[in-house]
């Protein structure tokens, strides 16, 4: 089975899976569709297991065909991106600016080292022979937020506006930095050559500066090419040559494509949206690209639903899967907490802000991309065949399968909670001063 016939038969299992979900379920669709895969690949497993039918090696197969790696990094990424990126508001990301800075690079930072001191620790302590640089490369992967799994579930729940601005803007800018630590860690674990200070900045400057230059310049060329034109449907389609070639191309200049992505999605849905765009093509741009995106959404989350029909398990790996969950939401809890006592000392934020960043910073197909990018046969135990990849792939992906499942799924009454929140600040903050008391002598 080609590639092509593949991803036909995966998108349409996914909207079969969001059709009757909208029927009978009434679940977030993304969830719905994560559910419903690791479902389906449960009932293989166990089917196959127990002599009921043999789908396993067909549906591993079938999974396995699909480069996860390229398919998202190298391929839809840029699509959910830029269309996460259309829907920024620029005035509130303005006003968020510092929050989402410190938010993107020092939290990131902090739950990297947090996430691999703790778990070096516990590996000891269990008995794993697993190596501190292996355990922060775990914490540099799953400690970004995932941008494409905000946007499809936290994003739609209507939250207050100053902490969606801030979840959406950390997760939409915090890749550039993530992959820069990633990256680094990674030269140090697999690499012939330690990283130098100067080598890390260049790298900073060239993957996440440049991808912001670049992102800035592909915006403009294109706003220009729009303005060029009053046929609608011509102003839709060259919005596709940004997540295209655009796309492909920052990956020639060897700069940020994620970060590009946002900055030409930012451009194009506060600049160009109003000015280059024909009356009829502005009201079909959000329309458009939702569409696109629910599309990609929906294949991408089939296939992390799927993922486990490719993992061995051993009692290693359970113990350390079990572990991680609460480590990762610890780490995050800290990094937000530790962010916010100094955000509380210039501006007063909603009381539910830390818990819905903490419970809305979810993760999903970037972290497992990354993962699958770690090099197998490097071992850990090798009596059992255990190496690095498959300990950190699988602690990766029950943190998103947490994430997706239980997290984005349990969010909304703390958002119901922050929205009665916020309107009893506004009531608070609309009361006039009694001056019943103020009298004339």
């Amino acid at each position: 089975m080609s590639v092509y016939q593949t991803l036909c038969f995966l998108s349409a299992a996914a909207m079969l899976i969001a059709f009757i979900n909208s029927k009978i379920g009434k679940m977030q669709t993304t969830i719905a569709i994560t559910a419903g895969a690791m479902i389906l690949s449960l009932m293989i497993l166990i089917g196959g297991q127990n002599g009921w039918f043999d789908l396993t090696g067909v549906a591993s197969k079938m999974v396995a065909n699909i480069n996860f790696e390229d398919f998202l990094l190298k391929g839809i990424l840029g699509f959910l991106l830029f269309a996460g990126g259309l829907g920024i508001k620029l005035p509130h990301l303005k006003d968020q600016r510092w929050e989402i800075t410190v938010l993107a690079l020092g939290a990131t930072l902090f739950s990297t080292f947090f996430i691999g001191a703790v778990l070096y620790g516990f590996c000891q302590f269990i008995g794993v022979p697993f190596d501190l640089i292996y355990c922060l490369l775990f914490g540099a992967l799953i400690s970004p937020t995932d941008p494409i799994a905000v946007l499809a579930i936290v994003k739609k729940l209507d939250a207050p506006e100053r902490i969606s601005t801030q979840v959406e803007g950390e997760s939409l800018f915090n890749d550039g930095f993530g992959l820069v630590i990633f990256v680094t860690l990674y030269t140090i674990a697999f690499g012939n050559e330690a990283p130098s200070v100067t080598g890390v900045s260049l790298l900073f400057l060239q993957e996440a500066v440049g991808g912001i230059v670049y992102g800035f310049l592909l915006g403009l060329l294109f706003h220009y090419l729009i303005s060029a034109t009053d046929d609608h449907s011509m102003e839709l389609l060259l919005t596709i040559g940004i997540p295209t070639a655009g796309y492909a191309f920052a990956d020639v200049l060897h700069v940020s494509g994620p970060l590009s992505m946002v900055v030409s999605g930012i451009m194009i849905g506060n600049w160009t949206r109003y000015i280059g765009f024909s009356k009829e093509s502005e009201e079909h741009l959000d329309h458009f690209w939702e569409l696109v995106d629910e599309f990609l959404n929906g294949v991408l989350f089939l296939l992390i639903g799927m993922s486990m029909l490719l993992f061995q398990f051993h009692e290693e790996d359970w113990i350390l899967m079990a572990f991680s969950i609460p480590l990762v939401l610890g780490a995050r809890y800290l990094s937000v907490a530790l962010s916010y006592v100094g955000f509380k000392r210039y501006r007063r934020y909603n009381p539910w802000s830390i818990r819905i960043l903490t419970w809305g910073g979810l993760r999903g197909g970037l972290a497992l991309a990354m993962a699958l990018s770690i090099p197998a046969g490097v071992w850990v135990i090798e009596d059992k065949l255990i190496d690095v990849k498959e300990i950190i792939l699988v602690m990766t992906y029950s943190v998103v399968v947490f994430s997706i499942l239980i997290q984005g799924s349990t969010i909304t009454p703390m958002i119901e909670k922050a929205k009665l929140a916020e309107k009893n600040m506004a009531n608070k903050d609309s009361t006039p001063t009694d001056i019943s008391s103020d009298k004339t002598e």
